[in-house]
């Protein structure tokens, strides 16, 4: 190349490199659709895109100095065509993980289309098909699905760090800030507004019902909290912490009953009433002794457990009353070779070998993954018309190590959170769903953290609970999927009068 045929070209260069980067847009995607549900035809508009997180800076001496564009955040809105904004609720969802999008609860639960996979023992393969949901809880409010930073299509700026939102407390910082800004862009401040998490969503759910209050006095009308967890000493097996063996075992006893190890002679209710009732007396007694329960009675103990789930009374001996989560899913159907699911325990796989100590994956996970996946990357580009040729995160190893740091040398405990922000706001209402099934967020775990919320007597009705013959996602199963709708429905209609 020619001396002279160079010096266009680094000027060129030069250009391009003075020229201001264009600022991080929102990128919004409007379509409108309508369903039929119980022969009432619902009209309505999706909204699905990016919204451009922003945060003020501030100089040395802290003067204001711009806003700094740090995130984009993935989200799809529903809204009914026609209605006045004061009067009809709007509902921000998400799920757990951390490190999950919201695609579980949209396409499982809530949202107007959902995923056609079967159940435990009755699966579909691919390729996986939506249908119209006609349990949508659009019924009854609009719904604003959110994807947390790192999932989804939710990314941070170029030049951030996504560590920075890797977090117990940015992560629900930037998950509020975005409900804030929606709140306020789509005009609905004076609606009645409710969240509704699911797994570590609900933990997400109880930090943000401060956060929403205390930062941008955004007062809820409700939490909706689908397998709850906000007290991680609730789960923790951490040897010398036995808690989470006592709160465990009412599921590992549904768990049995389910599989045919305890008959069928009495109803579920009854079996876990007994174990309940076991697991926190004889049980949680036993294990307070440690060392100084004597021999007979630590016999005594076992053979009880044994009956109760299934396992034999030496393996339980073994364990020293106290068996793994991991060895239980592999033991209690050894004897065919199958595996029980953690999430929900309804389903089984199959390992490579059946003489291992646990199970080498979660079958109710792999159940799931495929189809939820593989129907949100349809829907959103076939249907709702957003196009992205990043990967939609699911479960996503890129949020690890997630930081708890706020909780240096303790458990993880929200609880107390939600309690504050209910005296602060006692119009507050609270719906707890559990599955009987679900090892991961098992129920007895749930209650025994709303047993000791310390919440004021007069605001004990504030709080509603429901159980389902299901697991983590309770929603898998039909029955429960219709069941739950009508109890969500019902708990917005009763909320949003307050």
């Amino acid at each position: 190349m020619s001396e002279n045929s160079d010096k266009p070209a680094l000027e060129v260069e030069i250009k391009r490199a003075e020229k201001p980067e264009a600022k991080p847009r929102d990128e919004i995607s409007v379509t409108r659709h309508s369903i039929t549900v119980n022969g009432q035809t619902l009209n309505y508009t999706a909204t699905a895109g990016t919204m451009v997180l922003a945060e003020e800076k501030h100089n040395k001496d802290g003067e204001f100095d711009g806003n700094l564009e740090r995130a984009r955040i993935f989200f799809v809105a529903y809204a009914l065509d026609d209605q006045h904004p004061e009067e009809r609720p709007v509902t921000f969802a998400y799920n757990g993980g951390p490190g999950s999008p919201s695609l579980w609860l949209h396409l499982g639960l809530l949202g107007p289309r959902r995923v056609v996979m079967g159940d435990a023992g009755q699966l579909t393969g691919p390729p996986y098909q939506l249908t119209d949901n006609e349990f949508t809880l659009l019924t009854h409010t609009d719904l604003v699905f959110i994807d947390p930073v790192s999932t989804g299509y939710s990314r941070v700026i170029e030049g951030e760090n996504p560590s920075d939102y890797h977090g117990f407390k940015k992560d629900i910082e930037s998950v509020g800030d975005f409900i804030r800004l929606w709140t306020a862009r789509a005009g609905r401040w004076l609606s009645p507004k409710f969240l509704i998490g699911e797994s570590y969503g609900t933990l997400r759910s109880a930090g943000l019902s401060g956060y929403l209050q205390e930062r941008h006095g955004l007062f809820l009308n409700g939490l909706m909290l689908i397998s709850a967890i906000l007290d991680y000493a609730t789960v923790d097996t951490t040897p010398g912490h036995d808690l989470a063996y006592v709160t465990h075992l009412p599921t590992q006893v549904a768990t049995a009953w389910y599989h045919g190890k305890l008959g069928k002679q009495r109803s579920l209710e009854t079996v876990l009433r007994e174990a309940e009732a076991f697991a926190d007396n004889e049980y949680a007694s036993a294990l307070h002794l440690g060392a100084r329960l004597t021999p007979s009675a630590r016999r005594q103990i076992a053979q009880q457990y044994a009956q109760m789930t299934g396992l034999s009374e030496n393996f339980v001996l073994q364990n020293d009353l106290r068996v793994p989560l991991s060895r239980f899913c592999k033991e209690l159907l050894r004897d065919q070779e199958l595996t029980v699911g953690r999430l929900d325990s309804r389903f089984t796989g199959i390992d490579r070998d059946a003489g291992g100590s646990s199970t080498d994956y979660d079958p109710s996970y792999s159940a799931i993954l495929g189809p939820y996946t593989a129907t949100m990357n349809h829907y959103v580009r076939q249907e709702l018309h957003f196009e992205s040729d990043l990967a939609y995160e699911v479960l996503s190893g890129r949020t690890q190590p997630w930081s708890f740091k706020d909780f240096e040398n303790r458990h993880v405990r929200v609880s107390d959170t939600l309690r504050s922000a209910m005296h602060q706001n006692p119009h507050l209402k609270v719906m707890v769903a559990a599955g009987y099934y679900d090892f991961a967020t098992p129920y007895w775990a749930m209650r025994h953290t709303f047993d000791h919320l310390q919440l004021n007597q007069q605001l004990r009705g504030n709080i509603r609970e429901a159980y389902y013959e299901a697991g983590h996602m309770m929603y898998v199963h039909l029955p429960s999927l219709a069941q739950q709708h009508r109890d969500l429905s019902e708990f917005i209609q009763w909320a949003s009068k307050a």
